[in-house]
């Protein structure tokens, strides 16, 4: 068994940024610059290259949009640091078995597993919680608080609603989407080219799905 250090480039997960970064390069070499945190892109150069054919989140634009899409889309992004390490004492014929169990957190287990595994996976079978409020041993309520989920989403401010007829089922999705998003992204990194991701779901979440 290889013993790794923490300055190994095993130990941390592909910072995709940088990758996209680089691949963006190759592409309009024009639009990367030196920023405070090294290679940068210039963003109002990447939209003069697409003219009319470019939006913002800010503008009005057919899609699935909810409070926190944004951070949950950076999340994907953001590198791990963690490990992943073998348990030879805990397994069974340790040296002849070609499976492999992982437990931890999903969302850190699936970005280390992208370095090796990146393009290569057929099939991933994911069982998110449904969000139906049943007692379940993982956090299965996602359910944000009716005024949090006001202020957040601009319907009111100090407790005082700006309109009459406010949208409230909102809320019942929002943690639960920002929950799902960066799992699926991260997954979708390790798909082959013909491969499928199967998700078990039921009706309440099905459609956000």
């Amino acid at each position: 068994m290889e013993k790794i250090t923490p300055d190994d480039p095993l130990t941390k997960s592909p910072d995709l940024v940088a990758e996209n970064i680089t691949k963006l390069k190759e592409l309009f070499p024009e639009l990367i610059t030196e920023g405070e945190n090294g290679a940068s892109v210039n963003v109002d150069g990447l939209k003069l290259l697409f003219g009319d054919q470019s939006v913002t989140d800010a503008e009005e634009k057919f899609g699935l949009n909810w409070h926190g899409k944004k951070k949950a889309r950076q999340t994907a992004l953001v590198p791990s640091t963690g490990t992943l390490r073998p348990c030879p004492e805990q397994s069974v014929r340790w040296d002849q078995t070609k499976n492999l169990m992982i437990e931890g957190d999903n969302l850190e287990a699936l970005k280390l597993l992208q370095k090796s595994y990146s393009r290569q996976v057929k099939l991933i079978y994911i069982d998110p919680p449904y969000n139906t409020g049943g007692d379940f041993v993982y956090p299965d309520d996602f359910r944000d608080g009716v005024a949090n989920y006001l202020k957040l989403t601009n319907q009111s401010d100090e407790g005082v609603r700006f309109t009459s007829n406010v949208e409230t089922s909102g809320r019942y999705h929002t943690d639960w989407l920002n929950m799902i998003l960066p799992r699926i992204a991260v997954a979708k990194n390790l798909l082959s080219e013909d491969g499928a991701i199967a998700v078990s779901i039921d009706d309440v979440e099905y459609a956000n799905l």
